[in-house]
């Protein structure tokens, strides 16, 4: 833009000073050729009265002498002699004596004036008064030089002031992009300092408003979120009464998971209530980069503890983990959470008896984590991914957790048909950089673990 500023000034300052220095140029040129001639005029006819007065030869040079004395009037007398020097063709000076008119003729040498004077018993004189060319010209080449490096400053002052001007827009411009970029990628604390042309200024003040706004609306949320799960402690808290009520009436086992499922419920709700009450900052997270888990530890856990709904269910399901390591820059409770997503999205979408398989594999460079069902499919994967869809009576969240866990592991989920002839959603995680220790080679076969399990769903939305 600094750029193109300039170059709109410098093409407009040229044509202005153009269009004004070209007629002033001719105008300069006319008027030294004009006082030159009127010079000229006044020689020959301030020496009428003189030949009016006498002809004789002696006091015609006289007068002709003391009217210029660089020889560039003469007088040619009746009966052809000639007093001073001649510039005139022979036939223009007679010509005018003829006629009795006053001629101007050009000449290679410069411009002549000739002027015939009627003396008396009908004589004729004629008076020449020649103009060299140097003097017609004289004044016009300082004069246009002077004109020219006033029409270069002009151009140049408009070229630096339009330049300074358009650096103002732009790095006024440019303050406002990256303040724009850094809100876009989180940074809640970027402002601007509104500067330059009074528009950008109000642009800017607009960003700072708007930054503000959207940090009361993300504490607000965040509030409110935080509000929620903390109401959610008196029914959870009135659960675990309940549950040491009737802990009598059940087994060990079931007594022990009933008791880890509150206590896993207990933890997510402090999970959330902790990071909605976290100072709201943006920019970089302070925590550092995400600490690797073991997918195949995560997945195998979430597996196990939901086999219980399964087995009550009568689902058949084939959990298929790799003996590789699958490490994934993702928190563990993160990939948790989406597990259970994508699990449960099977049990509250499909009928009880549907078969399921879960599976984790490695690439060269990720992670592969697949749930598969025999269940009757998504036939819409791309309103399935929208986050707040639901084409199945749920929340429309359940494969949104999935998608940004996804995201955050630096993958992709995708949705399509899986080979038990229901749904595939298949959720790919950048494979984290493993540390092998010295003296122990990283093993590049591929063994696979089979698990028939019975899983458990968790009840989760999901746009199915």
């Amino acid at each position: 833009m600094r750029r193109t500023l300039a170059g709109v000034a410098l093409a407009v300052t040229s044509m202005v000073a153009l269009s004004f220095l070209i007629p002033l140029a001719l105008l300069v040129r006319s008027e030294a050729e004009s006082r030159a001639v009127t010079v000229a005029e006044q020689r020959a006819a301030a020496l009428a009265p003189v030949l009016a007065l006498t002809t004789r030869p002696d006091d015609v040079q006289q007068a002709v002498n003391e009217l210029d004395g660089a020889g560039r009037l003469s007088v040619h007398l009746p009966g052809g002699r000639l007093i001073g020097a001649a510039y005139a063709p022979a036939d223009a000076w007679r010509r005018a004596a003829r006629q009795h008119r006053t001629f101007a003729l050009d000449t290679p040498d410069g411009w002549v004036y000739l002027q015939p004077v009627v003396l008396t018993r009908d004589r004729v004189a004629v008076v020449e008064s020649f103009v060299p060319r140097a003097e017609l010209d004289r004044g016009v080449v300082t004069s246009w030089v002077v004109m020219s490096v006033l029409a270069l400053g002009l151009v140049a002052g408009s070229v630096l002031v339009a330049d300074r001007l358009g650096a103002r827009v732009v790095r006024a411009s440019r303050d406002l992009s990256d303040a724009a970029n850094a809100l876009g990628e989180g940074d809640l604390r970027t402002r601007v300092d509104p500067k330059g042309p009074p528009e950008l200024q109000e642009a800017g003040a607009a960003f700072n408003s708007m930054a503000d706004r959207v940090i009361e609306l993300l504490a607000m949320e965040r509030e409110l979120v935080a509000d929620l799960s903390h109401r959610l402690r008196t029914p959870l808290t009135a659960l675990r009464l309940e549950s040491e009520r009737v802990s009598t009436a059940l087994g060990p086992d079931d007594a022990e998971r009933l008791d880890a499922a509150i206590t896993h419920l207990e933890g997510e709700l402090d999970s959330i209530i902790t990071a909605a009450r976290a100072p709201l900052t943006g920019g970089p997270d302070p925590s550092g980069p995400a600490v690797p888990c073991e997918a195949s530890r995560v997945v195998s856990a979430r597996v196990e503890f939901w086999s219980v709904l399964a087995a009550q269910q009568g689902r058949d399901c084939t959990v298929t983990v790799t003996d590789e390591p699958t490490p994934v820059l993702l928190p563990e409770e993160d990939l948790a959470a989406a597990v259970d997503a994508l699990v449960g999205n099977v049990f509250r979408h499909t009928p009880e008896g549907t078969a399921l398989a879960v599976g984790v594999d490695r690439t060269a460079h990720a992670v592969v984590v697949t749930v598969d069902d025999a269940g009757p499919g998504i036939p819409d994967p791309g309103r399935a991914l929208a986050r707040g869809e639901s084409i199945g009576g749920s929340t429309g969240l359940g494969l949104d957790i999935a998608h940004r866990a996804a995201d955050t592991g630096r993958g992709r989920l995708e949705i399509g048909r899986g080979p038990l002839g229901g749904a595939r959603v298949r959720m790919e995680l950048e494979l984290a950089p493993e540390r092998v220790p010295q003296g122990r080679r990283a093993s590049h076969g591929r063994r696979r673990r089979h698990w028939p399990l019975w899983l458990p769903g968790a009840v989760k939305g999901g746009g199915r």
